[in-house]
């Protein structure tokens, strides 16, 4: 006996295979992209991050998407993100208070975003930027998906 496939199952299927070959397998993968999306990957807290709810840091790259820091008057973290001339991250932008735009030195490989920022005042800033989640290529299948990436930053 001959069992049929729905037309459906074969269409959803093959979309499924498509979606999953997103890009074109040249990415490094660089930047904290491990193949998979997180909403917020987390490291484990300090014994000073435990009591106080947030960790110092002076550098920050796409591992620290979703983290909240704590920075004193007078300190600076420097955020380096890894990209790709096909996944290239925007401009880190800011929103918030406390936080003074530095000279964050070069960048020098293309789909890099570098930024720098001195704590001047007592607030809280939310650091931002995205990149595409797909490679886009022409006449490839690509996909609309945006990884994201932030960081809140307290000055005390």
């Amino acid at each position: 006996m001959r069992r049929s496939i729905p037309h459906t199952a074969l269409a959803v299927t093959a979309l499924a295979l498509a979606l999953a070959g997103c890009g074109d397998g040249t990415d490094s993968g660089k930047g904290g992209d491990s193949g998979t999306v997180s909403s917020s990957p987390t490291p484990a807290p300090t014994p000073s991050a435990s009591a106080t709810g947030c960790a110092p840091a002076a550098t920050l790259d796409a591992g620290d998407s979703g983290r909240t820091v704590c920075l004193s008057v007078g300190d600076t973290v420097r955020i380096s993100l890894d990209g790709t001339t096909k996944r290239p991250w925007k401009p880190v932008t800011v929103s918030g208070s406390g936080l003074q735009a530095v000279n964050s030195g070069f960048v020098l490989q293309p789909g890099d975003a570098s930024a720098a920022f001195k704590a001047v005042s007592d607030g809280r800033t939310r650091l931002e930027s995205t990149r595409p989640l797909c490679a886009t290529q022409t006449g490839r299948v690509s996909c609309l998906g945006i990884q994201e990436w932030w960081v809140t930053v307290v000055v005390k």
